[in-house]
């Protein structure tokens, strides 16, 4: 998690991991879209109380299930961009091993899912429009501006990140191994349904 330690430390607006706040165990979930030729992980989170007092807006939209149910929410204003080095798949198949609050977790995920999938052009246009408007004329809505991201500021994060781990490559082995285990175990990640097998991981 240390990729999004570091994207905080350079802007409050986004979610925390830190462990001061006891967020360390919490993982990054989210859906990936392309803005501006920058692939961005969308937050996906579950209902809170305050939200079923809010309506959708330029950077907040509401998941809800068939029955119309509440089920999440994807905070755009809290995007950030990623590349493939931090994501990782989640794999939300249901197995026999898992225990009754993770079979709730995965259901909850695959309906969230459902729901993305369904609208996924409405999320890619809502995520173009917000991050054209926060980048190229922030001063169009002074509120919005200030609860969202600083997308450009964070995307030079991640382009030092990248530049870092390339100069990396060519370093001596031994340097290069002592590197890698500074690689945080997780990561943003994007939900992506897997084709079920029968078998369990």
């Amino acid at each position: 998690m240390k990729y999004i330690r570091d994207l905080s430390n350079k802007d409050d607006n986004v979610m925390s991991v830190s462990p001061q706040v006891n967020k360390e165990t919490r993982p990054f979930v989210g859906i990936v879209v392309i803005c501006d030729s920058q692939k961005y992980c969308i937050p996906l989170s579950s209902p809170k109380p305050k939200h079923y007092k809010m309506k959708n807006d330029k950077d907040f939209s509401k998941i809800y299930d068939k029955r119309q149910k509440l089920i999440g929410v994807l905070n755009f204003n809290a995007m950030i961009p990623v590349d493939d080095s931090v994501i990782n798949v989640v794999d939300i198949r249901v197995n026999l091993r898992d225990s009754q609050s993770d079979r709730y977790y995965k259901g909850l995920l695959n309906d969230q899912l459902d729901w993305c999938n369904n609208n996924h052009e409405e999320i890619e246009k809502k995520a173009n429009k917000l991050y054209r408007l926060i980048t190229q004329s922030p001063e169009k809505s002074f509120n919005l501006t200030r609860r969202c991201c600083d997308f450009k500021k964070l995307e030079a994060v991640l382009e030092r990140r990248l530049a870092k781990t390339q100069s990396n490559e060519y370093e001596p082995k031994e340097k290069a191994v002592a590197a890698s285990a500074e690689i945080p175990v997780r990561h943003p990640a994007i939900i992506r349904r897997r084709k079920n097998t029968g078998r369990s991981r």
